[in-house]
């Protein structure tokens, strides 16, 4: 495929999954700029033509060009990816805004909840640019290497603008990189930011050693979870059986490359959240999203037991042996009564 000025892109924030979503629009034959805070960092990428911090395997295609200043970076683009972690994303959206050419489609790649407002990525997005630009959400089951590597990936793009998310289907499609469309975008930033709260829990069941029995059951009452909060919020439940809900839940959960299953594993096996976060290059988004979630639920009047029983093993000192027991002695109920 080939490219002009009229769809050339920009990902911000070099990190594995930005990386990922610039190798791939790249090596799909469009002209694409990758930005990341560091200038000497992208200089040097620039110049050995891969990111020697992460997926350092990966060879950049012709078309990728990474730059240490925003508005070069931003210069001409149609779209606008923001791959930075969700603590902040606010920050470097405001910092764009002035460079973001008139008429460019936004796509959101960030999964999370920020952490004082608990509004969801696409709405600080919203907010520091004005509302003047169409936002996409970009989310599913997606690990960056994979990606990366062209083994084959669906996700669902989401926004209430129909044109944009027909635009981001065309143009961000690859050989092995299939989008869907959908205008919940709510459905799919709650299930992209919760599901790594319950992939946390998911990895404290395999730390604990409890079996396959036991991470059955609570991937299916995690995504019990994130749907009655999800529909509290205004999402349609259907979405949660979808890409952007099981999906990403099921890969997230069960997933060797999961970051925020690492951490749930590292507690369950007696380590601290400090140690568990330790060294780690890349963020776990599901330690923050834990209290925002939580939050959310009080406030809505919705009831997340996992939820909480990660959040009192990660904050509040409680063993993770005992948080499942008393999971395990919950008041018996229908299964489907919400």
């Amino acid at each position: 495929m080939s490219s002009g000025p009229a769809d050339r892109a920009a990902v911000i924030g070099a990190g594995s999954w930005g990386t990922a979503l610039a190798i791939h629009l790249g090596g799909s034959g469009r002209e694409v700029t990758l930005w990341g805070r560091d200038a000497a960092l992208m200089s040097e990428m620039a110049t050995r033509r891969a990111n020697p911090t992460y997926l350092s395997e990966f060879t950049f295609p012709d078309g990728l060009e990474p730059v240490g200043a925003l508005d070069a970076a931003l210069a001409g683009v149609r779209y606008v990816i923001f791959a930075v972690p969700s603590h902040g994303l606010r920050a470097v959206v405001h910092s764009a805004a002035p460079f973001i050419p008139a008429g460019a489609v936004l796509v959101s790649a960030t999964k999370g909840l920020e952490t004082d407002t608990r509004h969801r990525m696409s709405e600080v997005i919203a907010e520091e640019t004005g509302s003047r630009h169409p936002v996409v959400v970009l989310s599913g089951p997606s690990f960056a290497a994979e990606v990366a590597r062209q083994l084959p990936t669906a996700l669902v793009a989401a926004s209430s603008d129909a044109d944009a998310v027909r635009a981001v289907q065309h143009e961000f499609r690859g050989a092995a990189f299939r989008l869907y469309a959908s205008d919940d975008v709510v459905g799919v930033e709650i299930g992209a930011a919760l599901k790594n709260i319950i992939a946390i829990a998911a990895g404290v069941v395999e730390g604990l050693g409890l079996g396959h029995n036991a991470l059955a059951a609570l991937i299916t009452r995690g995504l019990a979870e994130l749907t009655r909060l999800g529909v509290a919020l205004g999402a349609r439940a259907s979405t949660f059986a979808g890409l952007a809900g099981i999906g990403d839940l099921v890969l997230t959960c069960t997933g060797a490359l999961s970051r925020n299953r690492a951490v749930g594993v590292a507690v369950g096996q007696g380590q601290t959240l400090d140690q568990a976060l330790a060294g780690k290059p890349t963020v776990a988004e599901g330690v923050a999203t834990t209290k925002s979630a939580c939050a959310l639920a009080a406030r809505e009047g919705v009831e997340m037991p996992i939820a909480m029983m990660v959040h009192r093993i990660l904050f509040d000192g409680q063993t993770p042996k005992r948080a499942i027991t008393e999971l395990m002695a919950r008041e018996l109920r229908p299964e489907q009564d919400e």
